[in-house]
């Protein structure tokens, strides 16, 4: 059988392998599986009508009802099933990537992403085409209702609002045309800050910059915070449940050290877990250990992280990309909860930003990848894991810790490729381990002739 769901959901380029007819089709198998009451929900790309009204039409044939949210950030979205009676959810997004992309994404009863489990029986009744057709009056019912309030109302009071209100911050806030258009801009003005926009207008075509809050992109947004004096940036992905950070100076803050950050803060109030990819800093586990928390790592991917949390009772959680989970708001990825929590800790601590930054241990990553055939990166992988000594985690590809820092190499879950990161406290370093480990690999693939 093929392979439908990815690491994050069902993606492909619209009117391509991303059309109307998929979208009918997983619209009668997720409503097969489900059955009840199913809330929708999409970001602003220009194919989400098309592909919301297919997926509408597939779940009311099978006698669900469903509720149409209109255009919201994911997490506001996996918020209403989370506090419903909703069966389940379905989002059409593809987050971060280009304009030209859309996809479809499943969220469980509980407000998580859907499990592997339930998305390999969805899968199996898309395939064999095991659809349940309703009789003509038991077809279900579409109610249009407003997710929204609910949640900006949830996050607000998830943090210390009145201490965040009386340091008056002043915000910019990029919004790259996404979804968080809709929500993020009152969320800070109910914090009481002064709110600046950037392209937060919604629009599916994002002119405005690329829908993925990477450095590059976002140099409107970094310029601007300095030139109007603000206290932070925000930048947002085309769901929003990512928050990339601007500190005061117009800096750009990378993930890993807003996670630290957060987690500090977190571990330094109620102690305990701290859940995150194996792919993660180390920044992250050392600033964690200082506040009296530990870290337990998992695979790559936000649903792994928030089942493990779930499993562990986790304090805090999310990934080095902008993507923080806070169990006791919702467990799952959410851009609007990690701008709140920013605030509360600058305001909290009384410290910048910049600051903020300033205590987190220094580590230094290189990034590199290998092209190697989908089929054939086990049989790759396996041979590298049996040339290694020493230290070597399996939790997530192979991780293999040494003296002067790590490296990871881990096929991808996407592309044909393997991935290679390294850490060091030396920058020189980490680019001298990431070197050495692609040499490793790519003499592996040209001896055993596996190159895609």
């Amino acid at each position: 059988m093929s392979r439908l769901f990815g690491t994050n959901g069902v993606r492909g380029v619209t009117n391509e392998d991303m059309n109307a007819e998929l979208a009918l089709k997983l619209g009668k198998s997720i409503g097969t599986f489900f059955g009840g009451d199913i809330a929708i929900g999409t970001d602003t790309r220009t194919s989400n009508e098309l592909l919301k009204n297919a997926a509408i039409a597939g779940l009311l044939s099978t006698g669900c009802n469903v509720f149409d949210a209109g255009m919201l950030p994911s997490p506001a979205l996996q918020y209403y099933v989370k506090k419903s009676d909703k069966k389940a959810g379905v989002i059409i997004t593809a987050s971060h990537n280009p304009p030209e992309f859309n996809g479809i994404k499943v969220i469980d009863e509980d407000g998580t992403e859907l499990g592997k489990d339930k998305e390999d029986k969805i899968e199996d009744i898309y395939f064999n085409e095991k659809w349940a057709a309703a009789k003509w009056n038991e077809i279900g019912k579409l109610h249009k209702i407003d997710a929204t309030e609910e949640y900006i109302n949830a996050v607000v009071g998830r943090v210390d609002a009145n201490k965040i209100r009386e340091k008056g911050f002043t915000v910019v806030l990029d919004c790259g045309n996404g979804a968080g258009s809709h929500v993020e801009p009152y969320i800070m003005s109910r914090l009481g800050c002064k709110v600046i926009t950037l392209n937060s207008q919604p629009d599916g075509r994002f002119p405005g910059r690329n829908a993925e809050p990477i450095k590059e992109n976002v140099s409107d947004l970094m310029r601007m915070v300095k030139e109007c004096g603000a206290d932070i940036g925000i930048a947002y992905d085309g769901d929003a449940d990512r928050a990339i950070f601007i500190d005061e100076r117009g800096e750009y803050i990378y993930g890993d050290k807003t996670l630290a950050i957060v987690s500090g803060y977190m571990a330094e109030k109620k102690g305990g877990v701290i859940v995150t990819p194996v792919s993660t800093s180390s920044c992250v586990e050392e600033f964690v250990r200082k506040k009296g928390g530990r870290v337990v790592y998992t695979k790559v991917g936000s649903p792994i992280v928030a089942r493990k949390m779930i499993e562990v009772g986790a304090t805090f959680g999310g990934e080095e990309n902008g993507g923080l989970i806070f169990p006791e708001h919702q467990y799952c990825r959410d851009g609007g909860m990690a701008s709140a929590a920013i605030l509360e800790i600058m305001a909290v601590r009384g410290k910048k930003l910049s600051e903020l930054v300033a205590e987190i241990p220094e580590y230094h990553l290189a990034k590199t990848k290998v092209k190697c055939s989908n089929e054939k990166k086990k049989e790759v992988m396996e041979a590298f894991v049996k040339n290694e000594e020493g230290n070597v985690d399996l939790t997530d590809g192979a991780k293999i810790y040494m003296e002067n820092g790590w490296v990871l190499v881990r096929p991808s879950g996407t592309e044909p490729i393997i991935r290679i990161y390294a850490e060091s406290k030396e920058k020189e370093m980490a680019g001298r381990l990431a070197d050495e480990y692609k040499k490793k690999i790519e003499e592996i693939i040209a001896e055993k002739g596996y190159i895609s």
